[in-house]
């Protein structure tokens, strides 16, 4: 009996095809003992950090909420927290992560998610013609546009970054 190989589209992929919207998919090795998933990004396929965006779920208020910023930095919670109207913001649980957006750490797509939620990115985003977030899975990047990106996911523009 033939086996059965896994289908290289994830929700946030087939997203893309869906709304006719120009990406390139960037897929590398993921080493299962490095937890940086954005930095081993960045160094297996030879771009700078700063091009490339991580994916964190925030709890605010109770609610989840998505932060998209370059992986050469961090998240500043207090501007997440601000941009959304609140005081305060921390990382979301990481089984409430998964389970909100369908995504295993580590690849947790902005776009696609099983429950959408109100989403922000980091304004360093324009200063480039395309950046890369996660594809849905660990070692897959998907490239486009972050204006693309902004209109798919609803998102603001806001300096949330450090860094």
């Amino acid at each position: 009996m033939a086996k059965r190989t896994a289908s290289t589209g994830t929700p946030a992929t087939l997203l893309l095809q869906q709304a006719g919207v120009p990406h390139t998919l960037h897929r590398y090795a993921h080493d299962p003992a490095v937890t940086d998933f954005g930095l081993e990004a960045a160094r297996e396929l030879g771009l700078p950090p700063e091009r490339i965006f991580k994916t964190l779920m925030v709890a605010v208020d109770g609610n989840l909420a998505v932060a998209v910023v370059p992986v050469s930095g961090n998240l500043n919670l207090k501007s997440f927290a601000a941009a959304l109207g609140a005081k305060k913001s921390v990382l979301a649980d990481p089984l409430a992560a998964q389970r909100r957006t369908g995504y295993v750490l580590g690849g947790i797509s902005p776009l696609g998610q099983r429950q959408p939620s109100p989403t922000i990115i980091d304004f360093s985003a324009v200063d480039y013609p395309t950046i890369l977030v996660s594809g849905g899975r660990r070692g897959l990047d998907i490239e486009l546009a972050a204006q693309d990106l902004i209109r798919l996911t609803g998102a603001r523009l806001v300096a949330i970054g450090t860094g």
